[in-house]
């Protein structure tokens, strides 16, 4: 990701939430089912790296990284 790239923030309406449930939220995919796939598969990075932890907690400012398309996680 470069400072040009265009990064939505997400709010989650507190202070963490899990990775498959923020790739599902955050509309980067449609199901539970699809986020299981995609992050045990290695398509997602979190702060620029893949994470294969469905489960990873994440907090305020992390960065969620599905197909080209980047999120910041709000409270």
């Amino acid at each position: 990701m470069t400072n040009t790239d265009p990064v939505d923030d997400i709010s989650i309406g507190g202070e963490m939430i899990r990775l498959g449930q923020f790739l599902k939220f955050s509309g980067l995919l449609d199901s539970g089912g699809d986020a299981k796939e995609v992050v045990i598969d290695g398509y997602v990075t979190v702060n620029g790296e893949v994470d294969r932890r469905r489960g990873r907690q994440l907090h305020d400012g992390d960065l969620v990284t599905f197909e080209g398309r980047t999120v910041r996680v709000r409270p």
